[in-house]
């Protein structure tokens, strides 16, 4: 584990609590993956993940497309989990080929679904990470799971389709839902937009172009995000739905004085027509209650803390 720097990582870990047992991750190599399986491997988890075909595996580290049947099949009975994290997904929402989007979201999942159900050793949870992206433009300030989807892009269509798809097998497999809110960290992709505005501040940009500048969004920081999934995995409240969040919405312009608070100089912002869309989710911000009700109360770790890890790496 030495792709990230893992200093100011959460020391809430209970030791032995995976002692035994198998934990599998799809989408192992993905942004919040690497950090699920740290949360996991120090409690006590074997780790094995899922990379795409082609890319460097290992010994607890196996390719396969999930939209293969088979080869998600033979990949569960190899593996054969006590515990799953299902993070493998198309998750950019502006991404170009929505046809691939919904193949691997909906699809992608059902195949997984398929195979653990099918498989020898049954598992104690498996946690499918959907998005609160599902809510769309809700009329409430604090989003709660009651709160009804209202879908404004193909990528949270994809999550909800997968969602009610995976209710058909939540009387076969001990299934959780969990909806996070935006979050992120060191090693997210810089077409997300916290790490494009650090990575400007990093290198000393003048200008920087974004896209809306009146959405608000809910932001975690990814280690806090890891730890709610493993406590979820340890409590195992099958058949439910979490919000992932912290209750608390940051304006764009509030991360951007931040991040130059940090970087010490003022950027010039200007809006690219061609990064706003016209279906932008304008506020998104959850309620937890649910969630630290079930797993005990997290502790967030402030936006300005993650914008400082994330600007010093």
């Amino acid at each position: 584990m030495n792709r990230l720097a893992t200093d100011a990582y959460p020391a809430h870990v209970q030791q032995g609590e995976g002692e035994g047992k198998r934990a599998l991750i799809t989408g192992l190599r993905g942004f919040t993956g690497y950090y699920v399986a740290a949360e996991l491997t120090a409690a006590g988890y074997r780790v094995f993940g899922t990379v795409l075909p082609g890319e460097q595996t290992g010994p607890d580290i196996v390719e396969v497309d999930l939209c293969d049947r088979k080869a998600v099949a033979a990949m569960v009975e190899r593996v054969q989990p006590d515990v799953v994290v299902h993070l493998a997904a198309i998750a950019f929402v502006a991404h170009c080929d929505a046809e691939l989007m919904y193949r691997v979201n909906v699809a992608g999942t059902r195949n997984l679904l398929e195979a653990l159900a099918a498989a020898r050793h049954q598992s104690s949870a498996v946690l499918l990470a959907s998005s609160a992206n599902i809510y769309g433009n809700a009329d409430v300030k604090l989003i709660d799971e009651n709160v009804p989807p209202a879908p404004a892009n193909d990528y949270a269509v994809s999550k909800l389709a997968m969602e009610y798809m995976a209710r058909l097998w939540m009387d076969r497999l001990p299934i959780i839902i969990a909806r996070p809110f935006n979050y992120s960290g060191r090693g997210q992709a810089e077409n997300f937009l916290l790490p494009k505005i650090v990575s400007h501040f990093r290198r000393g940009e003048r200008k920087i172009e974004l896209g809306n500048l009146a959405i608000a969004r809910d932001f975690s920081d990814v280690r806090t995000v890891a730890t709610a999934y493993r406590r979820l995995l340890a409590a195992a409240p099958s058949g439910q739905v979490f919000n992932i969040c912290s209750g608390q919405s940051y304006s764009l312009g509030t991360v951007i004085d931040t991040v130059a608070g940090l970087a010490g100089y003022r950027i010039d912002v200007e809006v690219n027509p061609a990064f706003v869309r016209s279906n932008d989710v304008l506020s998104l911000a959850g309620n937890n209650d649910k969630l630290t009700s079930v797993v005990g109360a997290l502790e967030p770790i402030p936006l300005v803390e993650t914008l400082r890890w994330m600007y010093q790496q």
